[in-house]
C-alpha cells in the first residue's frame, strides 16, 4: 500500500525512482543512507517527510512472521499486499484504532497485579505467610521471563505500545515474586538470581531501543534468553506436577544443552538460513509459550489446593482478561501469529479460565462470572 502512494507521491521525480538501491528502509539503526533526492529537482521537506511517515505506515502494515523477530525491520518485502489508494485511509484508520487499543492495554496491566500485591501485603502484615502459599511462584517466575523475553521481542519491532505493557508486567510481576520471597513462598537463591536477570534485561532493552547498545552485546542477550527459555520452559513444565512425577532436572539439562548447540551452529553459519531464522525464534516463542503456562500453573495449584484460592484476586484475573483482550486486534492487524496466540490464550484461560475456577469453588458471584463471560463474547464477537 505504502509503496504504491510513495511512487504516486514521487512521481515527477522519476530519476529518483529509476535509482538502484540495496536499502528497503531507513530507521535510526539501519547502514543505509537517508533518502537522496535528484540535484535536478528542489529538495521538498513535506515531500521527503510525508515519504518517511507513509514507509513507516508501510513497515507496521506489512505482516512480520514469528520467524523473522530477529530481524527488527524485515528487508524482504516483496510479497507485501498492494492497497489500493481509496482504501489507504481504511487501513490507517484500522492502524490507528489497533495502535490505541494496544495502548488502551496499559490501563488494566498498570492495574494488573495491583490487587494481589495489596492482598499480598495484608496478608504480611496480619503474619498470614500461607495465604501467598496460593500463588504459585514458578508459575509467577515463568510470567516474568516470559513477559521479559517479550520485552525483547516487541523492542526489535519498535511496537512501542507493547514495549510499555511488557515493561509493566515485568515490574509488577517482579513485586509480587518479592513479595513471595519475603513470605518464604519462594527460594531466596531463586529470587537473587531472577532480581539480577530482570535488571539487566530491563536496562539491555531500553538501551536497545534508544540506540545506544552494542550489537554484539545485544546479540548476546539475544542468545541467552534463547538459552534460558528454551531450558526453562520444560524444567517448568515438569516441575509443576512434582510430586506425581519424580522430581528431576532433566528436562532442563537436556533442553539447556539443545539450546547452547543451536545457539552455537547458528552463529558458527553451520544452519541454513531458514535454520538461522528458526533459532532466532525460539526466544519469542518459547516466551509466549511460558506466558501460556502461567494459568496451567495456577489451575494446577486450584485443583490441589483449593482451599488456597481465596488468596487469589478475581479482579487482578478480570484485568488479565481485559488487557490481553485489548491486544488482541493489534496482533490480528500485524498478522502476528505469534503475538495472536499468546494474548488470546492469556485472555481466555488466565483471565476467564481462572474466573470460572473461582466460581466453581465459590470465590466469586455468579453475576460476577455472568459479566465477564458477556463482555469477553461480545469484545471477542
Amino acid at each position: 500500500m505504502a509503496n504504491s502512494l510513495i511512487l504516486a507521491a514521487a512521481a515527477a521525480n522519476k530519476s529518483l525512482l529509476a535509482a538502484p538501491s540495496h536499502c528497503h528502509s531507513f530507521s535510526l539503526h539501519s547502514n543505509c543512507p537517508p533518502p537522496h533526492h535528484s540535484q535536478s529537482f528542489p529538495y521538498k521537506p513535506f515531500l521527503h517527510l510525508h515519504s518517511l511517515s507513509l514507509t513507516s505506515l508501510h513497515r507496521r502494515l506489512i505482516p512480520v512472521p514469528a520467524l523473522d523477530s530477529d530481524v527488527p525491520h524485515p528487508l524482504d518485502q516483496g510479497s507485501a499486499v498492494k492497497v489500493k489508494n481509496n482504501r489507504s485511509k481504511e487501513i490507517e484508520e484500522w492502524d490507528s484504532w489497533t495502535a490505541k487499543f494496544s495502548g488502551g492495554a496499559n490501563v488494566p496491566f498498570l492495574l494488573l497485579q495491583m490487587p494481589q500485591i495489596i492482598l499480598n501485603a495484608k496478608n504480611l502484615m496480619s503474619g498470614n505467610k500461607t495465604a501467598l502459599l496460593a500463588v504459585p511462584w514458578l508459575g509467577m517466575l515463568t510470567g516474568l521471563l516470559g513477559n521479559l523475553s517479550l520485552l525483547s521481542y516487541f523492542a526489535k519491532k519498535r511496537e512501542t505500545e507493547v514495549i510499555v505493557v511488557q515493561t509493566l508486567g515485568v515490574v509488577s510481576i517482579y513485586v509480587v515474586i518479592a513479595q513471595l520471597a519475603m513470605a518464604e513462598a519462594m527460594p531466596l537463591p531463586y529470587y537473587m538470581v531472577t532480581s539480577v536477570v530482570v535488571a539487566t534485561g530491563l536496562l539491555l532493552n531500553f538501551l536497545n531501543y534508544f540506540g545506544m547498545l552494542n550489537a554484539g552485546i545485544w546479540r548476546f542477550w539475544e542468545d541467552f534468553i534463547t538459552v534460558c527459555g528454551l531450558s526453562v520452559l520444560p524444567q517448568v513444565m515438569w516441575s509443576t506436577f512434582v510430586p506425581y512425577i519424580p522430581n528431576s532436572i532433566l528436562p532442563g539439562v537436556i533442553s539447556f544443552v539443545a539450546a547452547v548447540a543451536a545457539v552455537v551452529m547458528a552463529r558458527t553459519g553451520k544452519l541454513s538460513e531458514k535454520g538461522v531464522k528458526f533459532v532466532g525464534a525460539i526466544s519469542g516463542w518459547t516466551a509466549t509459550l511460558l506466558f501460556m503456562w502461567m494459568p496451567v500453573s495456577q489451575m494446577w495449584t486450584n485443583f490441589l489446593n483449593p482451599d488456597n484460592i481465596k488468596g487469589l484476586s478475581a479482579f487482578s484475573m478480570l484485568l488479565a482478561m481485559i488487557g490481553n483482550g485489548l491486544m488482541i486486534p493489534r496482533a490480528l492487524f500485524t498478522r502476528d501469529l505469534m503475538w495472536f496466540t499468546g494474548s488470546t490464550w492469556a485472555s481466555l484461560f488466565y483471565g476467564y479460565g481462572n474466573i470460572l475456577c473461582m466460581y466453581y469453588f465459590n470465590s466469586v458471584s455468579g453475576k460476577f462470572l455472568l459479566a465477564a463471560t458477556a463482555g469477553l463474547v461480545s469484545w471477542i464477537g
